[in-house]
């Protein structure tokens, strides 16, 4: 779930994590994360997100910031890896073997570890797909059902048993989150065009 074997990855969410602290930002990589997912699900344009002619313009970055940075501008470095993991988000998010999954502490993490990745992901998410549309009474029945799970989900207690049972559990509530953002995608996502989709997205 928290591997993708099916395209070349950038980041793993220790590497990413590892990125962020190394920088001395106070974020948190799944949270990063869910807000890329929730604005492209929510119906953000990959071209919105393309550089402009001096390479810097990243409209995505930006919000970013101002939700999750206090409108502080992000270092170099994160600004780079971020522009990366967007475009990585893209091809799983596209790719027809549904490769994408949120991206949280790997399976030999603790379940706790595990279970407070997951948390800040739809935290994320919710943020950014709220960006995206505004007018929450007039999303579908389905889209409308799935946000207020996330809610739930968001609040998730910490102290969670490390026992097969909470691990089965993890794994049916990951595995909803999973595909209920790519329910959200198939209703206000927009596929960037065919040709930018093979020029860009590599």
């Amino acid at each position: 779930m928290t591997k993708n074997n099916s395209i070349d990855t950038v980041f793993d969410f220790a590497s990413l994590q590892a990125l962020i602290t190394t920088a001395g930002v106070q974020l948190h990589a799944s949270e990063v994360h869910g807000v890329l997912a929730g604005l492209i699900c929510g119906g953000f344009t990959f071209e919105e997100g393309c550089k402009d002619a001096n390479n810097e313009s990243h409209d995505y970055l930006a919000l970013i910031t101002d939700l999750l940075n206090n409108g502080e501008k992000l270092p170099k470095t994160l600004s780079e890896a971020f522009a990366r993991l967007y475009n990585e988000l893209w091809q799983a998010i596209l790719n027809d073997d549904f490769s994408f999954s949120p991206l949280i502490a790997d399976d030999d993490d603790s379940l706790a570890e595990r279970s407070a990745g997951l948390c800040h992901w739809v935290q994320g998410f919710i943020l950014g797909f709220g960006l995206q549309q505004k007018d929450s009474n007039a999303l579908s029945t389905d889209v409308k059902e799935v946000l207020s799970d996330f809610v739930e989900i968001a609040n998730l207690a910490d102290d969670i048993d490390e026992d097969e049972d909470s691990e089965k559990a993890f794994f049916e509530i990951s595995e909803y989150v999973r595909i209920s953002a790519l329910l959200c995608f198939s209703e206000y996502g927009v596929p960037p065009e065919q040709t930018t989709a093979k020029t860009t997205l590599h």
